[in-house]
C-alpha cells in the first residue's frame, strides 16, 4: 500500500530525512501522517536523532498535509531540486 523510511541517515551527526509514498487506495485516511509521527518519535526517542527533514513537492497538497499533520513546519523551498518537476515544466 505504501512505504515510509529513511534517506540520508547520519547516526553520528544525528539527522535523517523521512521518505514516503502511498498508493491512491491508501490515501485520505491519515495513515501516512500517523506513520510519519511514529517514525519521528522513534527517531528522537530511540535512535537519539536531533534533526529530521521531510522534503516533499509543495505542489503536492496531500504531501503538504501529511507534513503538517505530522508536526513538520515549512522551512523553505528547494527550487528545481526534483528532476520530475523540472521535466514536467519543460515537456508540457
Amino acid at each position: 500500500m505504501g512505504l515510509i523510511g529513511w534517506g540520508d541517515l547520519d547516526l553520528q551527526g544525528g539527522s535523517a530525512e523521512i521518505l514516503y509514498w502511498l498508493l491512491p487506495a491508501g490515501r485520505g485516511r491519515g495513515a501516512m501522517a500517523e506513520a510519519t509521527q511514529r517514525l519521528s518519535r522513534w527517531a528522537f526517542d530511540d535512535l537519539g536523532l536531533h534533526r529530521l527533514r521531510l522534503c516533499h513537492a509543495v505542489a503536492n497538497s496531500a504531501s503538504c498535509r501529511v507534513a503538517e499533520k505530522a508536526g513538520f513546519s515549512l522551512e523553505g523551498t528547494m527550487r528545481s531540486a526534483l528532476l520530475h518537476a523540472f521535466w514536467l515544466r519543460q515537456h508540457r
